[in-house]
């Protein structure tokens, strides 16, 4: 079931510590950086309780032996979108608390959840939009995770957009 939630304070806290175990566990294979994407990482947004992380690789295929690592402290590993990252999940696939994304460091992808991540940062009004946005779609698709999440990609693609067009 998906339920948006109020901004919880210890979601950095939180993100913070598992940036420290990421990094004692695969820090061979993080190239750039490690970085709390997703809701909970935008200061006063609504979620869903889960802490995504995005940790920079140098690729897919060079990276393909911390999966087996991952796996053992405790991540289960999906192969969702396979093309452009490795996906996890912790504690359960049925309760949730991390996202874990291995995704090549500055890839379209890396980019993109960054230039998002900022902009909701950076604009209270957009982020407030969005989270009007999720708690409709909640309510709507509370029993299927795959649609509530397609149904946010127009919103997100609208944003990218108009970043990347005041950039130019």
């Amino acid at each position: 079931m998906i339920k948006i939630v109020p901004y919880n304070n210890t979601w950095p806290t939180m993100f913070d510590a598992e940036k420290r175990l990421l990094h004692s566990v695969i820090g061979e294979w993080v190239c750039g950086s490690i970085e709390h994407v997703g809701s909970t990482s935008v200061v006063g947004l609504s979620a869903k309780p889960v802490i995504d992380v995005m940790v920079g690789v140098k690729s897919l295929d060079e990276s393909k032996p911390a999966i087996d690592v991952l796996v053992q402290k405790g991540y289960n590993y999906y192969p969702y979108k396979t093309e452009v990252m490795h996906w996890f999940c912790k504690p359960s696939p049925e309760f949730r608390t991390h996202h874990l994304h291995l995704v090549p460091y500055n890839s379209a992808l890396w980019f993109e959840r960054i230039q998002f991540r900022d902009h909701l940062r950076e604009n209270p009004q957009v982020a407030e939009e969005y989270a009007a946005l999720k708690h409709k779609l909640a309510a709507n698709y509370a029993d299927d995770r795959e649609r509530y999440t397609e149904n946010k990609w127009p919103f997100i693609q609208s944003v990218l957009q108009s970043v990347n067009h005041n950039a130019v």
